[in-house]
């Protein structure tokens, strides 16, 4: 039985998938391309009540994300973003914030694959691979391209993954297929090549 997708990257995780620095993906977030996440634990702002997952301002945490000089090992969050919320909301109780690593900040694995999709960058991924795969992504390239031609795209990019994910079991009786974060990596650029000529 297959597991269920990813659901977030450290920030650790996704500088070394980008092959950039912490400090980038905090500027990335300043501006809006990336919310940062992190659990918290009870805290009262104002009359309401909060715990779990909330947004949090890597601006408000700037010194964690400096680029030279000493970088503290905590910074305190005084202000959040809960789910469903479009304005930050101060913390009232307790008084001093919430103490809060590098280490605690997530991106949720959906803004990671869109980031990717929106800055191309499925094709350096794909492109890069090297060593030997134990999966036939050849066989996939031909089995994707007789797929286009005799029935066109499907209604969307999932389905086509979902699609070349059961060609990938048929090939070995569903013991050998990759995850679908693997094999969006490989259709992405033929997806938006091929959408862009339709539209």
């Amino acid at each position: 039985m297959a597991l269920p997708p990813r659901v977030f990257f450290t920030l650790y995780e996704t500088s070394v998938r980008w092959d950039c620095s912490i400090s980038d993906i905090a500027d990335w977030a300043a501006v809006g391309k990336l919310k940062i996440k992190t659990g918290i634990g009870l805290v009262r702002c104002g009359e309401a009540v909060f715990a779990g997952q909330v947004d949090i301002s890597a601006m408000d945490l700037l010194p964690l994300f400096r680029r030279s000089g000493t970088v503290p090992a905590e910074g305190v969050v005084r202000r959040i973003m809960p789910p469903g919320h479009a304005d930050w909301l101060v913390i009232t109780d307790p008084a001093g914030g919430v103490t809060i690593t590098v280490a605690d900040m997530l991106i949720l694995a959906e803004d990671v694959f869109g980031f990717e999709d929106d800055h191309d960058m499925a094709r350096r991924a794909a492109n890069s691979a090297s060593g030997a795969s134990p999966y036939d992504w050849e066989g996939m390239n031909v089995a994707l391209i007789q797929r286009i031609h005799d029935r066109g795209l499907p209604a969307t990019q999932a389905d086509l993954i979902a699609e070349m994910q059961h060609w990938f079991a048929d090939q070995s009786d569903g013991t050998k297929m990759p995850d679908s974060r693997s094999i969006r990596r490989r259709i992405t650029p033929i997806w938006r090549a091929l959408r862009k000529e339709d539209a």
